[in-house]
């Protein structure tokens, strides 16, 4: 038997197994990154309202599943072009079509630019949430694909004339400025174009909060975000081994720890610097901000972690989440800008601050050439950008497809868009009663009558109103269900009493929350008699604590049951 390692590999046999360790990376890292699109979804659910969730969620998927082939059949090979025009080198009509007829490697090349493409794709759905029209933002999609980011990478990463500006080259690692810069200025500029969303502001220029709907979802998408980032950055060391001499040595893993050790600290930084920010403005720790600031943190490190001085991490992260209340309000209040999800503080303005800071935290010093090349890198992008994203929303605008209309947007997307409501069962609870169609009978036909006599609630009809606290819902059906009365309706409804006033607070800004959330619960009965279905009520709903709610019995004078037409009592 010959053991595992016995017969030297020739000189074919080790290129093949660098090439094939270097392949199982760049896979790898592809899929982490590839994963990110399930932060973006969860992180910008979480940030829009219930009633739009399913929009923000749709639009993810389509941006991954158009873009990637709208990338796959034009925007690799205009990158391409653009890089051999710009750069010098000349361009050919076959640098269109090259991936199309690739080798394996080629492909696995192609699909590591295409996550990249699509992560600047995503960015933009976040600043347009509420208010964009789908048919709208797949357009977009398929040019900045297609055209808008595959312009900004043939200028730099494949070859073009920022590659080698000033003779030193704009320097982007991972795509800080390149992909998440790019993205944020994009979204920043869609959503100028489309304008605010309804009651984002006052008619006397103030500015309203309109509160996403779940923060859980925002800060469980960005660790996700924040775990497929090492795939981003740490992933870039595209090149594990490498062939020198016949042997295989480390390849572009030399600076691995310097690109993992900062990615990590700049993370950290950013949100520190974000919950320092907002405790300073508040004299509260901001929740959301605090997982805005880790991402910009990110952002503003992705260009520059492969070259930098460990402390530079920390100060360029730090910068990176104290900039992003600052820029938010800046947007908001001044530029009056409605970037619903904060694209443009997170990925637009963190991207532009990590790369005009590279010259100032390098290995190497600073340079005065290196910032003047980062100034011309980041002006190039940025006005590309903008240009080309104000024109296609423009040209949208122009021809009324780029926004729903108010009845739509006041219904939600979710609804005007897609013909779906996100949280159609909220009645869910610990009930396991009857339901309430052919649900348990209280008591039988020959005990309706009372011990005084009498019928149930005089012989009429009784309509018992409870609004209670959401979270009773549960109790209370188990409790309608245990006095034999199972058949109930329940709305959503907010309202005020004795429930003291709250504040709350979103991205910093604090509001007034005077409308409570309640749940209705209404239960017509007529052999049941109301006071017990009051009783049983007050007994599962009651905490103690003002804003329990309240119970109302009213009479109903008729009753008609569709399905019979029976009348009166017995249609109850």
């Amino acid at each position: 038997m010959i053991e595992a390692g016995s017969i030297p590999l020739q000189a074919s046999g080790m290129e093949a197994v660098v090439e094939s360790v270097n392949l199982v990376w760049v896979l790898t890292v592809t899929f982490l990154i590839f994963f990110m699109h399930a932060g973006f979804a969860m992180l910008e659910a979480g940030q829009v309202r219930a009633k739009n969730v399913a929009n923000q969620l749709t639009k993810n998927m389509l941006t991954w599943s158009i873009g990637v082939v709208a990338f796959f059949l034009v925007g690799a090979g205009v990158s391409s072009v653009i890089g051999g025009l710009t750069g010098g080198s000349g361009a050919t009509l076959a640098d269109l079509t090259a991936v199309w007829s690739g080798d394996s490697a080629a492909w696995v090349s192609w699909l590591f630019g295409a996550v990249f493409a699509m992560t600047a794709a995503t960015i933009v759905s976040g600043a347009v949430a509420g208010r964009c029209k789908l048919r709208a933002y797949v357009a977009y999609t398929i040019l900045l694909a297609a055209i808008i980011y595959p312009v900004v990478t043939g200028f730099t990463w494949a070859g073009g004339f920022l590659a080698s500006v000033l003779g030193v080259g704009f320097h982007d690692f991972a795509g800080g400025m390149i992909v998440h810069g790019m993205g944020g200025i994009a979204g920043l500029t869609a959503a100028w174009v489309l304008g605010p969303r309804i009651g984002r502001y006052g008619d006397d220029g103030s500015v309203n909060v309109i509160p996403g709907h779940s923060m859980s979802f925002a800060v469980l998408g960005t660790l996700i975000l924040c775990f497929g980032w090492y795939g981003f950055n740490v992933g870039t060391a595209a090149a594990p081994l490498a062939m020198a001499g016949g042997a295989a040595e480390l390849g572009s893993f030399s600076y691995v720890g310097r690109v993992a050790l900062t990615t990590t600290l700049g993370m950290a930084a950013g949100a520190i610097g974000a919950g320092a920010a907002s405790f300073a403005k508040t004299r509260k720790v901001d929740t959301l901000y605090v997982a805005n600031g880790m991402l910009a943190g990110l952002v503003s490190i992705t260009s520059i972690t492969d070259a930098i001085v460990w402390p530079g991490a920390v100060a360029v992260g730090l910068l990176a989440g104290i900039q992003l209340p600052l820029v938010f309000e800046f947007v908001e209040k001044r530029l009056r800008i409605d970037d619903v999800c904060a694209v443009f503080p997170v990925h637009g303005s963190a991207g532009v601050l990590g790369a005009l800071a590279f010259p100032f935290v390098a290995v190497d010093g600073f340079a005065l050439d290196v910032l003047a090349a980062q100034i011309i890198g980041v002006a190039v992008i940025a006005g590309w950008t903008i240009v080309a994203t104000a024109a296609v929303f423009g040209a949208l605008k122009a021809v009324g497809q780029a926004r729903v209309t108010p009845e739509h947007e006041r219904d939600g997307l979710d609804s005007s868009e897609h013909g779906v409501d996100t949280y159609p069962e909220f009645g869910l609870g610990e009930s396991g009663g009857p339901v309430a169609d052919g649900g348990a009978v209280h008591a039988a036909a020959d005990e309706e009558v009372r011990t005084d006599g009498g019928l149930a609630n005089d012989g009429g009809i009784k309509m018992v109103t409870a609004v209670v606290r959401p979270d009773k819902l549960g109790a209370v059906k188990s409790a309608l269900a245990e006095v034999g009365a199972p058949s109930l309706t329940v709305t959503n409804v907010s309202g005020r009493g004795s429930q003291p006033v709250k504040k709350g607070q979103w991205r910093g800004e604090e509001y007034t929350v005077d409308l409570h959330q309640k749940v209705k619960v209404e239960c017509v009965v007529a052999d049941i008699a109301a006071d017990e279905v009051v009783e049983a009520i007050i007994e599962r709903a009651a905490t103690g604590q003002p804003g329990d709610g309240k119970v109302f019995v009213t009479s109903v004078e008729d009753a008609a049951q569709i399905r019979t037409g029976t009348r009166g009592r017995e249609a109850v």
